[in-house]
């Protein structure tokens, strides 16, 4: 992957400078017309767009919007209001940034101009409801749909993650206690069963050899144990290894279901925002692909393609199996009304209500099935670490 600094030409003659990641300069490019561009000029980012764009990673786009959005309600032009933010910034990347937003909105550019120019710091979803806003003159509007947009995923979000920390917890108690186990208590038993000698069962005599291993080789046993954990994590923390987990994850009738479902929680309800933003469809469409993973993403583009040729919105959704039959008819009521984009908000609401009743059902069934399968496993050590014991207390009987 490579960072590309393409300068374009948008559809009202505007110059545009804006920088993308892709493999090459041609997906780049490609990705540029997408969004409605007419590429003039591409070349690679030097090491300063980089920085950027790793600072902008952790810019807090919501909080700006948010803190923003109240400057602009009070009645400070935008110039004003985005100094403001940058002389209570008191982290000196983000001021870095706000100065050269600062910057170029002296030098004449429009706030979705100077906002594109930072690249990777503001996405293109961002600079194209900033864009649409300005041809109908109503910033703050636009910013508000977009605190209230951000801050609907958001729930989602916290919700998954709230739900995981239960679970997360329990099992990571059960691993120290099983690491302590085999670690620590299983090798003292296994001395003492040496000593005894006899007739031990085959799982007793395992459980004495890995204690055996790990008093005599402590130390090769522990490097090759965190050499393994970095292993898995480096493997875990490649795109394609997680693009692999999440194929065969969705390959699961049930889960596979609920992940489409969320997936198009995220599509819809960004789709309605642009929508709403005034942008035309197609453009909505190509800027909302990647939200979609997978053969999603190839059914997008086929249904969009179908848009294009003029067939409805509905009608093309359903035959690339992007509805349920629930969505299915709030788009043709949208169709009819002419509210489209505030019907997909209305279908993402929908789906979020779905994923989170089938996330408190999941957990709720995941509890208990985690807390019996760490009850077993530790059940099982113990046990053959005191079936010796028992052998040896039958015998003396």
């Amino acid at each position: 992957m490579g960072v590309f600094e393409i300068r374009a030409i948008r559809q009202g003659g505007d110059l545009a400078v804006l920088t993308l990641d892709a493999a090459t300069s041609e997906a780049a490019e490609a990705s540029a017309r997408q969004q409605g561009l007419t590429v003039i000029g591409i070349k690679r980012a030097h090491s300063l767009s980089r920085l950027r764009g790793a600072e902008g990673k952790n810019f807090p786009l919501a909080l700006f919007s948010q803190e923003l959005l109240t400057l602009l309600e009070a009645g400070l032009p935008v110039v004003e209001a985005v100094e403001t933010l940058k002389e209570k910034e008191s982290k000196p990347e983000r001021q870095r940034l706000l100065e050269q937003l600062v910057k170029n909105l002296y030098e004449g550019m429009s706030f979705s101009q100077s906002l594109e120019k930072l690249g990777s710091v503001f996405p293109p979803l961002y600079v194209a409801t900033v864009r649409a806003s300005e041809k109908s003159g109503d910033l703050q509007e636009a910013l508000s749909r977009y605190v209230a947009y951000q801050a609907q995923l958001d729930i989602v979000k916290k919700k998954v993650v709230s739900a995981a920390i239960y679970p997360s917890l329990l099992g990571g108690s059960g691993l120290l206690v099983i690491i302590f186990l085999l670690s620590y208590v299983v090798p003292r038993f296994a001395k003492i069963f040496e000593d005894l000698g006899g007739d031990i069962p085959l799982m007793s005599r395992l459980l004495i050899q890995w204690g055996r291993l790990v008093r005599e080789h402590g130390g090769s046993v522990l490097l090759g144990t965190v050499g393994f954990v970095a292993l898995m994590a480096f493997w875990l923390s490649r795109p394609a290894t997680r693009a692999m987990l999440l194929q065969r994850l969705m390959s699961f009738s049930s889960i596979g279901e609920h992940f489409r479902i969320y997936q198009l929680a995220r599509f819809y309800r960004t789709l309605g925002m642009l929508l709403r933003s005034g942008m035309s469809i197609m453009t909505a469409f190509s800027m909302t692909e990647d939200l979609l993973h997978g053969s999603l993403r190839l059914r997008l583009r086929e249904a969009s393609e179908k848009v294009r040729q003029g067939t409805p919105i509905s009608v093309a959704m359903e035959a690339f199996d992007l509805t349920t039959p629930v969505s299915l008819r709030m788009l043709r009521v949208g169709e009819r009304s002419g509210r489209m984009g505030e019907m997909m908000e209305r279908i993402a609401a929908f789906y979020d209500e779905e994923i989170s009743r089938w996330v408190d059902w999941f957990i709720r069934l995941f509890e208990p099935l985690l807390m019996v399968f760490i009850g077993v496993v530790i059940g099982v050590i113990v046990v053959m670490m005191y079936f010796p014991i028992f052998e040896l207390a039958g015998t003396l009987q």
